[in-house]
């Protein structure tokens, strides 16, 4: 099962922003969108998702979006959007309430999973308003991650929809974040995100989508993307593969799992 976008195009206005992108993710993988800021990652996350009207065609585990209504596309797939205002005091636990109820099911049991899987035990009482940018992140995640809890259903695998879900996260949390991830798509989901670290990228994705200026430069494995030459043209400056610099102090995560 994947979800598969072929020759996606989107203009806003007299700008075209997508240029005929084609691109597959697969159930069981992390699939990343990597590239500058204005390459269309964004865009082409809300063609997915079928928020964004476009030409060309996106299919979900076969089923092409345009056709599903928005409960049944809600019940297949979660949106992690890059930001989220709430304009009222809801409770922690009354926005993953929210991906619950999407899927017309209780939320008793899932609200306080759902937290725990984002390090927020015991957060539910707490008003949203008042947590920290990061905090507040991890909210949206449980709530998208309650929506879909089960990876795998009799209709086929569910996906994980997120959109720069690490931006605001330290990097203890930018490592449990995408172990969730990681460990959604080993159970059977499908996880697609758009992402600018790239170091995080490789080691957790199975398959990177590089965009430039609204197209796909290259697609593949993180070997087969994350090169010199794919990188400096990507994004405009002289970027190196596994180089420490001559000067500085260079920290990074080392380990996936």
């Amino acid at each position: 099962m994947s979800l598969i976008a072929s020759d996606i195009q989107v203009s806003l206005g007299r700008k075209q922003i997508l240029h005929g992108v084609s691109v597959e993710a697969r159930a069981g993988e992390i699939t990343a969108i990597v590239g500058p800021n204005g390459s269309g990652k964004t865009t082409l996350m809300r063609s997915l998702t079928g928020e964004l009207a476009c030409r060309g065609a996106v299919t979900l585990n076969g089923h092409d979006i345009a056709a599903l209504s928005p409960e049944e596309l809600a019940r297949r797939r979660a949106v992690l959007p890059q930001a989220a205002a709430l304009s009222f005091p809801f409770t922690v636990a009354e926005v993953v309430r929210i991906g619950v109820e999407a899927r017309g099911e209780r939320a008793d049991a899932l609200v306080p999973a759902a937290l725990g899987a984002v390090d927020l035990p015991g957060f539910s009482g707490r008003l949203y308003q008042e947590l920290s940018g990061g905090e507040q992140q991890r909210v949206q995640l449980a709530r998208v991650l309650a929506q879909v809890w089960q990876p795998l259903d009799a209709d086929g695998p569910r996906w994980l929809m997120l959109d720069e879900p690490v931006s605001s996260l330290d990097i203890a949390h930018q490592l449990t974040v995408m172990r969730l991830a990681a460990d959604y798509a080993r159970a059977g989901g499908g996880v697609v995100a758009v992402m600018h670290d790239l170091n995080l990228t490789a080691l957790f994705a199975q398959k990177l989508v590089l965009m430039s200026g609204g197209r796909v430069l290259c697609q593949g494995r993180p070997d087969e993307v994350l090169t010199d030459e794919a990188l400096s043209s990507a994004y405009g400056c002289r970027l190196r593969v596994n180089a420490v610099p001559d000067s500085g102090i260079w920290v990074l995560p080392h380990a996936a799992a």
